[in-house]
């Protein structure tokens, strides 16, 4: 069985900046337009059977506006009349209304359990569309910014059963024959759950293509299926369709087929209800292992052999419990009894004093562990001069208690298994894993349309941004830009909604549920002299923050930013914000 690499993200110094100063708030203003919309967006609220967290991150916190790399400054939203609208901005002071480019052929209200309606840009002549209701489009339009050649016409559409919102796609053109890859993402109620949330994510790696020599229409050519029990970060399918790449609180694994799917789940019932084997006690000195014999059970039956290492245990000429221990035992003074209620107790002389075994024999899950009432007591009382009801129990000790309420909130990291692993394409296995631990995710944008889109981390206050090559193995995420300071800024935005930054990286931008806009620009030359008094050395550079706020009090539904612009779209409006005037 192969095991995946375990990897590591390569910084490069000379991205950073450890001077950075912080943040200059300028009060210089910020054009910005209004378009008022001629139908609202349609924005579908969660229903009540959609309480969890991860409905709260894939559909809950759904960005409706959606930027067309392909084309520089290219916005698409839905609308409630199944509408998909378009705005090209070639000028801020000619603005003119989103233009209808497709309708999309159901009627959306129709469905009781619809989710969002998703597009993606597959690339610069192809779309796939999900209208919400569990159908996938999948559209050419011809040369999109150009009315003379675009046209969306669908070309292949299909009911793949219940309802998912597109997370990526691909085109690809290998010997003779087009395809089209695309994520897929449901939610799904998980019935046999006997713990968590009881609901399980479903990625679908679904694969249409057409050979251009049997002038066939598209089919569907594969479905690959990944089950995780988190909403992914980030997962994105490599450019040459070999791969993908997943950045996830909790791990994802492919299934084969819903048969298989089934036995897993019976097999996970069983071992659940399952009576333990055997149980088992410890102390500082020794273990005791109790199990419960068959009535016919006689002395004669029962043949246990100790070793330093390992112990064999074996009833009525059947092998019970075979396995090498946690740690080495004193074989000889080991012993078995059988007790008055038939059942046999072993107790078996630890070799190190002291040591608190976490399993009796390795990898066997068939017993189970008793914790004595008065071990328990003990544990607590050693860690009492860690915990106490005061604030400063003692406000004499030179060294106060760590006070957990003075940790800001981006102090705080809840995702311990948070990682990024790729998967191969043919074989469905796992063959790179990054861990992230407190590297928290904040965003993802396309820099380059014809790579794979890049992810922004936090690595210590800094915010990062990744690179994916899937054709380098050695260097699979180069560091492309830093965000100074930005991981530590952000996190005091309690009512963050989006986060997002311009493809040339000349800033980083977010907005809140409500009104209010946050641009961190880069630092850039000062045209004016100022000075450092703490230090008393010249400041060449100044990084600026810049806050608009919009006039509306509707929720704020979509953000995207470009090069020039940030657009931001509410459910009668979309408003432009001019943030860089240089081009």
């Amino acid at each position: 069985m192969e095991v995946a690499a375990n990897c590591s993200l390569r910084v490069k110094r000379p991205l950073l900046d450890p001077r950075f100063e912080g943040y200059k708030l300028s009060l210089e203003p910020l054009p910005s337009y209004q378009l008022e919309l001629d139908a609202a967006v349609a924005e579908v609220k969660l229903r009540d059977d959609q309480y969890t967290l991860e409905h709260m991150h894939a559909f809950g916190m759904y960005n409706y506006l959606h930027c067309d790399p392909w084309y520089q400054d290219s916005v698409y939203y839905i609308d409630n009349l199944g509408r998909i609208m378009n705005l090209t901005v070639m000028l801020d002071t000619a603005l003119g209304k989103p233009r209808e480019v497709f309708r999309l052929p159901t009627d959306l209200t129709a469905c009781d359990n619809r989710l969002c309606a998703s597009i993606h840009f597959t690339s610069s002549t192809w779309v796939t569309l999900s209208d919400g209701t569990g159908r996938l489009y999948l559209i050419g339009t011809g040369e999109r910014g150009n009315s003379a050649s675009e046209k969306w016409e669908i070309v292949f559409n299909e009911e793949l059963g219940s309802p998912f919102i597109i997370i990526h796609s691909i085109s690809l053109l290998k010997a003779e024959e087009h395809s089209i890859a695309t994520l897929l993402l449901r939610i799904e109620k998980e019935e046999l759950a006997m713990e968590g949330s009881g609901f399980y994510v479903s990625l679908e790696w679904v694969t249409i293509s057409k050979k251009y020599e049997d002038n066939k229409k598209y089919e569907m050519a594969k479905c690959n299926s990944l089950r995780g029990k988190s909403v992914p970060h980030y997962a994105a399918i490599e450019p040459d369709g070999n791969g993908l790449m997943i950045v996830s609180y909790k791990s994802f694994t492919f299934v084969q087929a819903g048969q298989d799917l089934e036995e897993s789940k019976d097999e996970n019932m069983s071992e659940e209800i399952k009576e333990p084997l055997y149980y088992w006690q410890q102390t500082e000195d020794d273990l005791t292992v109790t199990i419960q014999l068959p009535e016919d059970c006689t002395k004669e039956d029962i043949q246990v052999q100790f070793l330093p290492d390992s112990v064999n245990i074996v009833l009525k000429g059947q092998r019970f419990l075979e396995g090498k221990l946690f740690s080495s035992i004193d074989h000889e003074s080991s012993t078995w009894i059988i007790k008055e209620n038939n059942s046999l107790e072993i107790s078996l002389i630890k070799k190190n004093e002291g040591m608190t075994w976490p399993e009796l024999v390795v990898g066997d899950k068939q017993g189970e562990f008793i914790r004595d009432s008065a071990q328990c007591a003990a544990i607590a009382e050693r860690l009492m001069h860690l915990t106490s009801d005061e604030l400063n129990p003692n406000p004499d000790k030179d060294k106060p208690p760590c006070n957990a309420q003075e940790l800001e909130e981006c102090d705080i990291f809840f995702e311990e298994n948070f990682s990024l692993c790729r998967f191969d394409g043919n074989t469905l296995k796992t063959t790179h894993v990054v861990n992230l631990g407190s590297n928290q995710y904040l965003f993802s944008v396309i820099v380059d349309p014809k790579e794979m889109p890049c992810f922004c981390l936090r690595h210590d206050v800094d915010a990062l941004l990744w690179q994916p090559h899937s054709s380098k193995q050695d260097d699979m995420w180069e560091h492309i830009a830093t965000f100074n300071a930005l991981g530590y800024v952000q996190a005091s935005k309690r009512d963050k909604k989006f986060f997002a930054c311009a493809p040339n990286y000349s800033y980083a931008a977010l907005c809140e549920c409500l009104r209010r806009v946050f641009i961190y620009r880069q630092p850039t030359p000062m045209s004016t002299v100022l000075y450092n008094r703490k230090e008393g050395r010249q400041v060449g550079q100044v990084a600026k923050q810049q806050v608009a706020s919009l006039e509306t009090n509707d929720p704020i539904l979509g953000f995207q930013a470009t090069n020039e612009r940030l657009f931001v779209l509410t459910t009668k409006n979309l408003f432009l914000i001019k943030v860089n005037t240089e081009n």
